[in-house]
């Protein structure tokens, strides 16, 4: 604690990120990172972006990125929405959308950035529990609120939910913002970007950093009625005029527009996923279903952080949590078939 911080800091619990080793001989299932590298046309745009312009400023409006998606999505820029990384689509729109007299609503196991975001902009929340499988049931959530958002897919549960369920929401829900984090639609969900248009109070945040292999470029949007998008513009111009850089949204964009490479290279994700799970199952562990690039898992009769702890020992990261109800669970990245395979004949020597 330092007698320079603002009295807020004291008060802060961040975020902790997983980890990201600095040896490279580790197989790292622990992050949710695309194995495969971004699509070969994303890095021909980053080569022809490195040039004299760098010393002028980008686009602040990312006016190109937006219209690419706004084409993809078959909506209009002006329900688009740009950001660095969805992290920080999702603070703007804490700040700009979700900080109201009545306490925000989200999963009590979810995406853990949300109770730092509510510390730091000092906003009431209520956690809503998920069903004893681990389940979002929207039929519970009140409608007296100052917000609702959840992952769906859930994270770090894998679980996603029906567009029929989140339609029935909104027709009920209709006086707060409903905020929908989808960083893992693409490998098994369908998006409720498609309601948009019905529902004003609807807001869908994605990110590149998954299904495209952008990670490293941290791009993130988010696409609902223009009267939303607005309020985060108005956010967004009030911290950092200038969020993305010439290679994200050049990086971006070649990415958004080689759809062939996407489909591929989520496909033989979801191949591996659904081989990895029978695999785990066959070792006697229990699967929830995913529809992520990622597992979530627990063994029968082994401690989950001690099989952490022994993984890593044979140079294999996965991610355990602590926190109550799923401290028995590992999170595990779906790799390539070889890291698949690997973590599977390390699983067994731990077993045996």
């Amino acid at each position: 604690m330092s007698r320079f911080w603002s009295a807020k800091v004291n008060e802060l619990t961040p975020y902790v990120p997983g980890e990201q080793p600095k040896v490279s001989n580790l197989i790292k299932l622990n992050t949710n990172e695309n194995p495969y590298g971004p699509s070969p046309k994303v890095l021909e745009a980053l080569k022809a972006e490195a040039a004299d312009t760098l010393r002028l400023y980008p686009d602040p409006n990312a006016e190109q990125l937006k219209q690419a998606l706004a084409d993809y999505y078959n909506v209009s820029p002006r329900h688009v929405f740009v950001g660095n990384g969805s992290d920080e689509v999702l603070a703007h729109t804490f700040q700009g959308l979700l900080k109201q007299d009545k306490p925000l609503i989200f999963p009590d196991i979810s995406y853990s950035f949300y109770p730092v975001y509510c510390g730091l902009y000092d906003i009431k929340y209520t956690n809503q529990l998920l069903t004893e499988s681990f389940e979002i049931d929207l039929s519970q959530y009140p409608t007296e609120n100052g917000g609702i958002i959840f992952p769906n897919p859930n994270a770090p549960t894998g679980r996603v939910l029906p567009l029929s369920e989140i339609e029935s929401l909104l027709k009920r829900n209709t006086e707060t913002v409903v905020v929908i984090d989808e960083a893992y639609i693409d490998f098994g969900g369908e998006s409720a970007i498609s309601l948009v248009e019905n529902y004003p109070n609807l807001l869908v945040v994605q990110t590149l950093s998954k299904s495209r292999s952008l990670a490293g470029l941290r791009v993130g949007f988010a696409i609902g009625h223009p009267a939303l998008i607005d309020g985060l513009e108005r956010v967004k111009n009030s911290f950092n005029s200038y969020p993305l850089d010439r290679f994200a949204i050049s990086g971006a964009v070649a990415a958004i527009k080689d759809q062939p490479y996407f489909e591929q290279t989520c496909n033989a994700i979801i191949e591996s996923r659904n081989a990895l799970v029978e695999q785990l199952k066959g070792l006697n562990f229990d699967v929830l279903p995913s529809a992520t690039n990622f597992v979530f898992a627990r063994h029968a009769t082994h401690d989950a952080g001690e099989l952490a702890v022994k993984l890593r020992e044979k140079s294999i990261i996965v991610r355990h949590f602590k926190q109550e109800r799923i401290q028995h669970y590992l999170r595990i990245t779906i790799g390539t078939n070889e890291e698949c395979q690997a973590l599977v004949d390390a699983i067994k020597d731990i077993l045996a």
